[in-house]
């Protein structure tokens, strides 16, 4: 082999070697801190780039995206001397890279410590009811003293979060039995209070019913004594309309006595003064002729059964004065009689139909009683 053709071989290999070590290439978020004889240069950007062969070296590489940090859980003591563990999970990014290289050795595990430093600071002036409910609080004050403590650092706490708080197990218990108690209490709040709606409830609808009854009840009693009214009038127009004789109203007077007798009270029962007055009055009309101021009657009666005029010239069936007199089986005593029955007829049927108008009233009236009060009495 030629002995030129080595050297020039060498120096080829040499200048190849050369322009490889002075090319550097950075990926996408990534940071290189490049130092010249040990000393710190610069930081290489993301892309191409050429650095001084041998004289310039790489330090770091940093990744600048925004990282995860989980710690393990760390005891820490609350203000009314419990041991509690909590884990705490930190979101952090350098922007900084030089700094985060040579500012702290290991930026993690100063993040780590000093997260633990602040939460014993933080949790020391709580009770363990108040640590279980202020996280929030917890959140921002860890972030506040670690972006402050950290951005000499080159890095950016960009949310810290306590990802779990365990207390003792005998804790953790008497927490279980508290709100199982507390369930119960307002369970049995709730129980009361239903049962105090629906007592109350029922009190209302057993006053509405009352009330409603009550007035059914006034307007049925209203209405009867309509009926009765007008049956009473109707009887009172019947006796006017066929002009009856004072005679046969009394008639009938005796003829109702014995009703009072069958009624469900008869342990006793009145006789009216007027019954003396009423039993002349028929005695007069059915009675003896002599009574009655008739001579001759008898006579009269037996001799082949025609009657004989009285004397003075009056007709029979008059008296004295001209008064038509009732005579037994006479024409006129039947006529009456006959008016008093039909009468009567007439009042019954009238009370009974009266009867029948109050009970349709009162049954047809009382579903409406809830929508408008009966009028007041007259």
């Amino acid at each position: 082999m030629d002995p030129v053709v080595i050297p020039i071989l060498v120096a080829a290999l040499v200048v190849v070697f050369l322009v490889v070590s002075s090319v550097r290439v950075v990926p996408q978020a990534r940071r290189y801190n490049i130092e010249r004889f040990g000393r710190y240069r610069r930081t290489l950007q993301p892309g191409l780039n050429f650095v001084v062969p041998v004289a310039d070296r790489i330090n770091t590489k940093l990744d600048v995206r925004e990282q995860v940090y989980s710690s393990d859980p760390k005891p820490v003591i609350t203000e009314d001397n419990l041991v509690v563990n909590i884990d705490t999970v930190l979101y952090y990014q350098i922007t900084d890279p030089r700094a985060a290289a040579y500012e702290v050795s290991d930026y993690l595990q100063a993040i780590d410590q000093l997260t633990v430093t602040t939460l014993r600071n933080v949790i020391g002036g709580m009770d363990l009811e108040e640590t279980l409910t202020s996280r929030e609080e917890i959140n921002a004050r860890l972030r506040t003293v670690l972006d402050d403590a950290t951005g000499k650092w080159g890095i950016r706490v960009n949310r810290v979060e306590i990802k779990a708080i365990d207390p003792p197990h005998s804790i953790k218990e008497a927490m279980e039995k508290q709100m199982r108690a507390e369930r119960d209490k307002r369970a049995a709040i709730l129980h009361a209070e239903g049962e105090r709606q629906a007592k109350i409830l029922t009190a209302e609808g057993t006053k509405q019913s009352d009330i409603l009854e009550a007035q059914g009840t006034q307007q049925a009693m209203i209405l009867r004594a309509d009926g009765e009214a007008q049956a009473v009038e109707r009887v009172f127009q019947a006796v006017h309309r066929n002009n009856a004789d004072p005679k046969i109203l009394a008639y009938k007077y005796l003829e109702t006595l014995p009703h009072l007798a069958n009624s469900d009270n008869n342990t006793f029962w009145v006789i009216p003064g007027e019954l003396t007055e009423a039993v002349r009055t028929v005695t007069t009309a059915f009675g003896d002729k002599s009574a009655a101021g008739v001579p001759g009657a008898g006579a009269g009666a037996g001799a082949g059964g025609a009657e004989a005029a009285p004397e003075g010239g009056e007709t029979p069936g008059e008296s004295g004065n001209g008064t038509p007199e009732l005579e037994a089986g006479g024409p006129s005593a039947l006529d009456a009689v006959a008016a008093a029955v039909e009468a009567a007829k007439e009042a019954d049927a009238a009370v009974s139909e009266a009867k029948a108008e109050a009970e349709a009233a009162s049954s047809t009236q009382a579903p409406k009683l809830n929508r408008k009060k009966p009028a007041d009495d007259e």
